[in-house]
């Protein structure tokens, strides 16, 4: 997929959010805790977002990223093929993000990242509400700090997230790491 239409399909979907919930640009950027010119960038598809900016927009939105991504990216179906599944890449740290599984009207997200050694994604934990995740270490190793909890985990190790708190998933290696990560939408 083009990288620049990710981008647009992107920034249109975060402005059909809020449209929809009849919020201004300041009303999100205040809700979502960054700039209104941020915002605007981001909804005209003119700058690419992070993974973390895109972990606040969704919070505030009371979506999980996954969630917010699918819609922005997917077709509705039953099967996802893998030349058709969207890829995205946060433009400061290289994470790449495969959304796996079709868009259907199971509660549930099936995510493929890929994470650069020596790289560090942060989340806020508003990117957390109204879900439960498994985060399944496929390749390499992964540190994912859960507030103030560290957990180390190496090929085939799978975490249960607790309750809603700010995090940061960390490559400390000299090789890609590469994980799973299973959304559980609720309510």
């Amino acid at each position: 997929m083009n990288p620049d239409g990710i981008d647009r399909r992107i920034g249109a979907r975060i402005r059909i959010e809020r449209e929809s919930r009849g919020w201004s640009l300041s009303d999100l950027a205040v809700r979502a805790g960054i700039s209104r010119a941020m915002v605007f960038k981001v909804e005209r598809g003119e700058s690419s977002p992070t993974a973390n900016l895109l972990g606040k927009l969704s919070g505030a939105f009371g979506l999980s990223m996954s969630t917010l991504m699918a819609r922005a990216e997917m077709q509705q179906g039953r099967l996802s093929r893998k030349a058709e599944q969207p890829v995205w890449t946060d433009p400061q740290t290289g994470y790449l993000r495969r959304h796996v599984s079709p868009r259907t009207d199971l509660p549930l997200d099936l995510v493929r990242i890929e994470l650069p050694a020596g790289r560090a994604v942060p989340m806020p934990a508003s990117a957390y509400a109204f879900q439960r995740q498994l985060i399944w270490v496929l390749e390499g190793e992964l540190v994912f700090v859960e507030g103030t909890v560290r957990h180390t985990m190496a090929a085939g190790d799978c975490l249960e997230l607790g309750p809603p708190v700010g995090c940061v998933f960390r490559n400390d290696s000299d090789g890609p790491c590469t994980y799973a990560v299973v959304v559980l939408r609720q309510g």
